[in-house]
Order: C-alpha cells, then sequence, then structure tokens
C-alpha cells in the first residue's frame, strides 16, 4: 500500500467528519451522536498491528476462532443496511481492508472477487470497509467488482468496534481475513501484523472451501456494487 495514498484516504476521512461535526454544532446545545461515545468506552488492543513500524491502537472486542460471530450493520451502496444475520446457515468470508483506493487493498478486494467464482454457492464472500458508499460504489464500477458484496461500516463503526478492527485516530478498518462457518462460529481468523502486507489468501480460501461440501457452481449470479 503507498503510504501517501493511505494518509490522502485518511485526510479525506478527517475532514468529513469534520464537515459532519460542524454542521450538527450549528445546532444548539448539540448531544455527543451515540457512535462516538461507545468509541471513548471501547477495549484497546496496542500490540497486534504496525503501520510504518509502529503499533497502531485497535479499538473493539477481539474475538477468537471458536467464539459465537457477534451480528453487526453496515451498510451497502445505497445505504441500505445489511446485517451478518442475513446469510444465516452459510459460510461467509469477510475480506477487511482499510481503504479501497489503496495499493494491497485494491488487488485484495480483485483477488476474491476473481476466487468467489470457485467456490460452492453456499459461500458468501463479502468485503468491508469504512470507506463511503459513493467511494465503494464508483471503485466496484471501475474496477467491475461483481463477484462479491461490497459493504460500509462508515456508518455506525458497528462491525469494527465488535471485531477489534476499528484503528484508533484514523477511522479506518485494520487490514484482517475472517471466515464464519454455517453455524455462526469464527472458524478463521487473520489480522494482518503490518497493515501494508497482504493477508495469507491461500490458507484462508482453503478453510473456506473445507468447510462446504457443496459442488462449486460456474455461474455465480452477479451482485450489484454499482
Amino acid at each position: 500500500m503507498k503510504i501517501s495514498n493511505l494518509l490522502l484516504t485518511i485526510s479525506l476521512t478527517l475532514v468529513f467528519q469534520g464537515l459532519v461535526t460542524n454542521t450538527a454544532s450549528a445546532s444548539p446545545s448539540p448531544s455527543p451522536s451515540p457512535s462516538l461515545l461507545q468509541q471513548t468506552n471501547l477495549q484497546q488492543t496496542t500490540d497486534l498491528v504496525k503501520a510504518n513500524n509502529k503499533f497502531v491502537t485497535l479499538l473493539g472486542t477481539q474475538i477468537d476462532v471458536g467464539q459465537s460471530a457477534p451480528n453487526f450493520k453496515v451498510v451497502d451502496a445505497n445505504f441500505s443496511p445489511v446485517m451478518l444475520s442475513d446469510f444465516v446457515g452459510k459460510s461467509v468470508l469477510i475480506s477487511v481492508v482499510p481503504s479501497l483506493d489503496t495499493g494491497v487493498c485494491s488487488l485484495q478486494t480483485k483477488r476474491f472477487n476473481e476466487e468467489v467464482v470457485k467456490l460452492p454457492q453456499d459461500i458468501v464472500m463479502l468485503t468491508i470497509s469504512n470507506d463511503l458508499p459513493f467511494a465503494q460504489k464508483r471503485f466496484c464500477k471501475t474496477e467491475n467488482i461483481d463477484k462479491l458484496q461490497v459493504l460500509s461500516d462508515s456508518v455506525w463503526r458497528d462491525f469494527g468496534s465488535k471485531y477489534g478492527l476499528l484503528i484508533k485516530d484514523m477511522g479506518l478498518l485494520t487490514r484482517a481475513i475472517l471466515i464464519i462457518d454455517s453455524s455462526g462460529k469464527i472458524a478463521y481468523k487473520e489480522i494482518v501484523a503490518n497493515i501494508s502486507n497482504h493477508p495469507n489468501y491461500e490458507l484462508a480460501l482453503s478453510t473456506v472451501k473445507a468447510l462446504s461440501p457443496t459442488e462449486v457452481s460456474e455461474n455465480k449470479t452477479p451482485i450489484t456494487n454499482k
């Protein structure tokens, strides 16, 4: 991932948040938003991920393999809510990226978009980032991402806080791969130790394939992220 692109993404995120804050401050006696209040009380993990060879702080509850996967709420390209519970009874691979418009994140998303057609129909593949849905829609249209569903945690930060993946003071999610089996348990977890590195694609794909005895279908229906 190019550091300049990551810094640009962070700057744009902070500008957007500043606009929201300034707009809210125009109202008399504004109350802090529930999401901001919740973030101040989140668990902090300081020794899992590095950026520029320095540890970053992750906010939220760390989950372990074997635990029940917490339900979460994110939004799609049209700001419509999507929840983990929408995929009950299916195995779900979640590719988590800091920002789609950066090098490694783009390649990671393209790789899984290519791989999902090789998986059984009862396996769902999602990409989640804190990019705004507008930016995700543009990226998917430009890069022809139409086999996996791209979702945004930018509205409530619900996913990042429940899985311990929200980077403090950046507003981004750290790079990770999660696999949830058909019974709703965490079957696989990789938090990439350096945010600029790729995840272990082969291990994640072999793990999710092993969860499903269903034969592969070559005719997966395209997903609308545009």
